[in-house]
C-alpha cells in the first residue's frame, strides 16, 4: 500500500470515529447508552483496523513469498544455463584438444 493511499485510510478512519463520537455524545440519550454506544463504535472501529490490517499483512506476505519463488527459480535458471554454458565450453575444449592431437600426430611421423 503506498504512503498516501495509507494516510487517506488513516485521515477517512479518524474521520469517521470522530463524526461518530461527536453524534453519539450530542444524541438525547442517558450516559449509560451513550457510553455502551462510544464503547460499541470504539470496538467496532477496532475490529474493522484489525481486519484491514491483517488483509495488508496477508497480501505482503503473499507478495513476499512470490518475490522469494521468483527468485529461486531466476537463480535455478541461472545455474541451469551455467551448466549448458560449461558443458559448451568442455565440449569446444576436447575438440580443440583433439585437433592439437591430430596436428602433432603429424609432425612427429
Amino acid at each position: 500500500m503506498s504512503n498516501s493511499t495509507g494516510n487517506t485510510l488513516v485521515a477517512v478512519l479518524t474521520g469517521v470515529v470522530i463524526g461518530a463520537g461527536l453524534g453519539i455524545l450530542y444524541a438525547p440519550d442517558k450516559g449509560s447508552k451513550t457510553r455502551e454506544k462510544i464503547k460499541d463504535g470504539y470496538d467496532d472501529a477496532k475490529n474493522d483496523l484489525q481486519n484491514k490490517f491483517d488483509t495488508v499483512s496477508s497480501q505482503f506476505n503473499d507478495k513476499l513469498t512470490y518475490a522469494k519463488f521468483d527468485l529461486e527459480e531466476t537463480y535455478e535458471e541461472i545455474i541451469s544455463n551455467m551448466s549448458h554454458k560449461t558443458e559448451e565450453v568442455i565440449s569446444f575444449l576436447e575438440e580443440k584438444l583433439a585437433e592439437l592431437k591430430r596436428q602433432n600426430a603429424k609432425l612427429q611421423k
